[in-house]
């Protein structure tokens, strides 16, 4: 079993289910007056390759285990019937923003993109929640867009970035297909106090097995990393060690 394989994902879900942890969406989560001791928030960043958040959105539709989808606007991310099709299997569809930084920093453009882009995926859910894209080739973060602007103006409840505590909830993300490696990652990492060494999937399966894993999480899974076709796995990690290379100049 490898890591970043759909194999070791599926055994990571059954992993938490089995010490007793919970699942929520996002939009879940915060509609859960009372919340369980342990749980976990889980989250999908759909950056690319749409065809594999569905193979990912199937599998813990078999395991009764709900998600929060983000997609992004660009043709790699938006395949209409492959949106309604994980929202038909209960999962949480939200925005994956970018708008910022395809407006190249111009504010007043890139909240009418905001505008246009939310407006279209509310035709497949009703978003509540929507989170920033990285976009680690531009000098532009997104969230800063909210330095102008208020999301909540729009009926977003809201963004992961700006309101949870993530020094009571941990931030477990595979971005960059590494875990936790701010070495490579840009913008999708978060202040925090835990200090959890993790290198692989196993590592988790370890700190499961011995209770060492906080009790609440916000896991991230990026669906364009995970595959158990051998020559497509072998191909992403060699296109994402040479990206990462590039990055952790960036950092």
């Amino acid at each position: 079993m490898k890591d970043f394989s759909l194999l070791a994902y599926k055994q990571l879900l059954i992993y938490f289910r089995t010490n007793n942890y919970n699942f929520f969406t996002y939009e879940q989560y915060l509609n859960e007056k009372i919340k369980p001791k342990k749980f976990v928030i889980l989250r999908h960043d759909v950056d690319r390759k749409a065809c594999n958040a569905l193979k990912m959105a199937s599998l813990e539709n078999e395991l009764d285990i709900n998600a929060s989808y983000y997609f992004r606007i660009v043709k790699g991310s938006n395949q209409p019937s492959i949106i309604k099709k994980i929202a038909k299997l209960g999962h949480e569809i939200g925005y994956h923003y970018e708008d910022l930084s395809s407006s190249g920093g111009n504010y007043l453009k890139a909240i009418k993109s905001f505008e246009s882009n939310l407006e279209y995926f509310n035709n497949y859910y009703p978003i509540k929640t929507i989170c920033m894209h990285g976009s680690p080739w531009s000098k532009w973060d997104n969230k800063d867009l909210w330095k102008k602007y208020n999301y909540k103006n729009y009926g977003v409840l809201t963004e992961p970035y700006f309101d949870i505590d993530f020094n009571k909830i941990f931030y477990l993300t595979d971005a960059s297909r590494a875990w936790n490696n701010e070495k490579v990652t840009i913008r999708d990492k978060v202040n925090s106090d835990f200090i959890i060494p993790i290198n692989s999937i196993f590592d988790i399966f370890n700190l499961l097995q011995l209770n060492k894993l906080p009790n609440q999480l916000m896991l991230n899974v990026h669906p364009h990393n995970w595959t158990n076709i051998t020559i497509e796995w072998t191909t992403i990690k060699i296109w994402q060690k040479l990206k990462n290379k590039i990055k952790s100049f960036l950092t």
